[in-house]
Order: C-alpha cells, then sequence, then structure tokens
C-alpha cells in the first residue's frame, strides 16, 4: 500500500528524495498498513542529529485501547548519520524544506520517502495547474482517436 503526499507536489519543486524507515508502535503499524496516514499537514525536522516526523495524522487502530493515543505525535525517522549531516548541508540554504512525500510498507518494513523541495510561488501553482490539464487534454485526444 502507498500512501502519497500530492500537495506536497503541488506546494514544492521536489529537488531530492531519501528513503528512510520511521518508528511506530504497534497500533501505528496497524493502521498505516490498513493505508490510514495522513501526510497532507506535516513536515520534517531534523533536532540534535536526529530526524524528526511532525504533524503526520495517523489514526487510531480500531481494536487497541487507544486512551492516551495522540495520531499526530512527532515520530522519529530512522536516517544514517551520513544522510542526516547532508540533509542539514542541503537545507541551510535559504528556501529549502524537508516534506514527506509518501509512505509504503515493503514486506513487513514501512519506509517513507522524504524530499527536499523548494516552495513554489503562487504563478509557479499556476504553470503547474496548466501543464496538467494540457497533459490531460492530450491524454482525451489520444483515446478518442
Amino acid at each position: 500500500m502507498k500512501i502519497t503526499n500530492r500537495r506536497a507536489y503541488y506546494d514544492y519543486d521536489i529537488l531530492d528524495k531519501f528513503e528512510a524507515g520511521i518508528i511506530l508502535s504497534g497500533a501505528e503499524v496497524k493502521s498505516v498498513k490498513q493505508g490510514k496516514i495522513k501526510l497532507e499537514a506535516s513536515f520534517v525536522k531534523i533536532v540534535n542529529g536526529e530526524a524528526f516526523l511532525i504533524n503526520a495524522h495517523i489514526h487510531p487502530y480500531q481494536f487497541a485501547d487507544n486512551r492516551d493515543y495522540t495520531p499526530t505525535r512527532t515520530r522519529k525517522i530512522l536516517l544514517h548519520k551520513d544522510e542526516i549531516q547532508s540533509l542539514l548541508t542541503k537545507t541551510a540554504q535559504s528556501g529549502l524544506t524537508l516534506v514527506p512525500l509518501s509512505c509504503y510498507t515493503i514486506g513487513r518494513l514501512i519506509k517513507l520517502e522524504i524530499g527536499i523541495g523548494k516552495g513554489k510561488k503562487k504563478w509557479d501553482k499556476r504553470e503547474t495547474i496548466k501543464k496538467r490539464d494540457q497533459r490531460r487534454e492530450q491524454e482525451v485526444e489520444l483515446r478518442n482517436k
């Protein structure tokens, strides 16, 4: 199962991508495998040499004890030290940020794809919409032939 953050591709120009692991509780793992994760308002922050996923919403698992569960808690991301260091140096440039792009499973593992993005301006977003509409029109024309 793959959950993508479509909003990230709309709001940012993605310059580079990384694959990382994520630390989850047992009930969260089951919920993510069911596809109940939202990455739209989330971001990645590096603090004291460790990467964290902030504000990602994982829906509470239906059959778990959810009394003290907070769906948007901060979760640690598993990256090598050299990867974290390269992310720090790349994001030190102005206007670059770390954005979660997708969350997917590989066998029993849950992976998070992180992208280094540069924020788009309003006119950039309009250009993206125009290109997408033109591509759709071309696809429709090809289907009708």
